[in-house]
């Protein structure tokens, strides 16, 4: 029996609209899961700082207000134009408040190549947005600059492996385009392993599946140490921040996040990057490769290091 032209095009917008559909609806997404609700974030806060901070003889910081006064600021031009104040940030992008001790010290590891106006567009907004929150941060950039796919997950062992060298306790692996929409979305570590952009604009502000682990997420120096940071065989897009999870599963540390409110992150528009043929294979053996692949076999030429007034700037060829 053969189909007459008419009806194979109906077939075919019948699918389409089941795939808009499937889309559009949000039984598809993991709409339950358990986060820290708000009242419980500062309690949640690990209190870990360097050593520069614990010696300035200043009252601690205080954090409640801030966490209590979340609300939405990505609209405000405050956060776009430039940096406001930029003579308060130290060389190498580090900022520390004066008037008070901060409790927390973060380093933000940021993998880069070739995506020059979302870096000027992420500088600018997370250097008048961290600010606020009175913590101790440094942006680390890590430049891949080879020809080489873009190996990401390579990127933040390298970026770890330098912030523990200044001796930042809290890591935040932290994509170039994504920007948090909420003020006390505190960058700061907790006790598990924390997924901070659970809500993302890209999926309608749900969460795809529990174990999804990428984007954004803080993790102690020490975890990270302790599941021999990331794979370094992710060579192109995808996989990687599964293989993460997989690492962190395995060693029974899990994971944690924050309540919607205070974990909505927006995503600039940007090219995809090529995939990873192999990304399928190397998931099916993460836990197997996990303690001989990772900050143990880690090998790169670091190029450069170099104190921009906004960031430290390590360029490597992987």
């Amino acid at each position: 029996m053969f189909l007459r032209p008419y009806h194979l095009h109906m077939l075919k917008t019948i699918g389409i609209v089941t795939l808009i559909v499937y889309l559009a609806l949000p039984f598809r997404f993991a709409s339950h899961y358990d986060y820290i609700d708000g009242a419980q974030i500062e309690e949640a806060l690990l209190p870990q700082v360097t050593l520069n901070v614990s010696l300035q003889e200043v009252f601690e910081c205080t954090y409640t207000d801030i966490i209590s006064n979340n609300r939405f600021v990505y609209s405000s031009a405050h956060y776009h134009e430039n940096v406001q104040h930029e003579e308060e940030i130290r060389p190498g992008g580090e900022f520390m408040p004066e008037h008070c001790q901060a409790r927390y010290s973060t380093a933000i590891i940021v993998p880069y190549r070739q995506r020059e106006k979302q870096l000027h567009a992420f500088l600018t907004y997370m250097h008048n947005y961290l600010r606020q929150q009175l913590i101790h941060y440094r942006i680390f950039l890590v430049e891949q600059y080879d020809q080489k796919p873009f190996n990401r997950a390579m990127l933040f062992n390298i970026g770890a492996k330098v912030a523990t060298e200044y001796g930042f306790p809290c890591l935040i692996l932290h994509d170039v385009d994504l920007m948090p929409l909420n003020s006390a979305q505190m960058y700061a570590c907790v006790e598990k392993p924390r997924h901070m952009c659970s809500a993302l604009d890209h999926w309608r502000f749900h969460l795809p599946y529990q174990g999804l682990f990428g984007g954004v997420v803080s993790i102690t120096s020490l975890q990270f140490k302790q599941i021999n940071g990331m794979s370094n065989l992710y060579h192109g897009w995808g996989g990687e921040d599964d293989d993460l999870y997989v690492r962190i599963m395995a060693e029974a540390i899990g994971i944690c996040r924050f309540a919607p409110e205070y974990s909505e992150y927006t995503m600039l528009k940007h090219k995809p990057e090529h995939r990873n043929e192999n990304r399928v294979a190397l998931l099916r053996a993460a836990k197997m490769r996990q303690h001989m692949d990772g900050l143990s076999s880690l090998v790169y030429k670091e190029v450069e290091r170099r104190m921009h007034s906004l960031f430290t700037h390590i360029l490597v060829e992987t």
